[in-house]
């Protein structure tokens, strides 16, 4: 019985270990390098790297490209 409650307590121990940590969509945007590789990574094998860190991917190469998301507001026509 005492090995039994060893060995689940070793398995529970091991199992509540760190998850592995995604990169932040800010993170990816800062470094273009690393961006620039996971985006390849991500094109070869998606299954393989998770939907997660791929959207965080695709999110981070839309704000390089889009900038902060500011709305284009044209001047107001004059009336005449």
């Amino acid at each position: 019985m005492k090995i039994i409650t060893a060995l689940m307590l070793a398995v529970l121990l091991t199992s509540c270990g760190q998850s592995a940590s995604t990169e932040t969509v800010e993170s990816l945007a800062a470094n273009p390098e690393r961006l620039k590789e996971l985006r390849t990574q991500c094109k070869a094998d998606r299954a393989k790297l998770g939907d997660a860190l791929c959207n965080a991917v695709a999110e981070a190469t839309r704000k390089r490209f889009m900038g902060n998301g500011t709305p284009y507001t044209p001047e107001p026509t004059p009336k005449n």
